[in-house]
């Protein structure tokens, strides 16, 4: 099922009941990991990020380039910024805008199917 791996913070800070929905919303696959990464947890797919429960609320996804823009035109999704930088390919969406299973499901399948196009790590 799920391999857990410590990165750098030990302590969980995230959001365990959406980390339990992403869970269910990705099903059982066994390309699929989970690492525990700067307070957040990281969902991969043969190692590529696909999808991270943030420790500061909400989801970041890895989106295709040709997927942003639209994916930014969905309520409540944003650019992530890191140390005041944008982060191309990765949208931050509150979870508000996941409180509907079929937009958690949404989210989550654009995020593994990006990562699936990588060749694994």
């Amino acid at each position: 099922m799920f391999v857990v791996r410590s990165w750098h913070d030990p302590v969980v800070a995230y959001d365990e009941e959406l980390a339990d929905r992403v869970r269910a919303a990705i099903g059982d696959d066994p390309a699929v990991t989970e690492t525990k990464m700067f307070g957040g947890l990281a969902i991969l797919y043969h190692g590529n990020m696909a999808v991270a429960v943030r420790s500061s609320g909400g989801l970041m996804v890895r989106v295709a380039p040709h997927d942003e823009e639209a994916a930014l035109t969905e309520p409540g999704a944003s650019v992530a910024v890191m140390r005041g930088r944008p982060m191309n390919g990765w949208i931050v969406v509150p979870v508000a805008s996941v409180a509907k299973a079929a937009d958690l499901r949404r989210w989550v399948a654009r995020g593994i199917r990006f990562a699936k196009s990588l060749p694994p790590k």
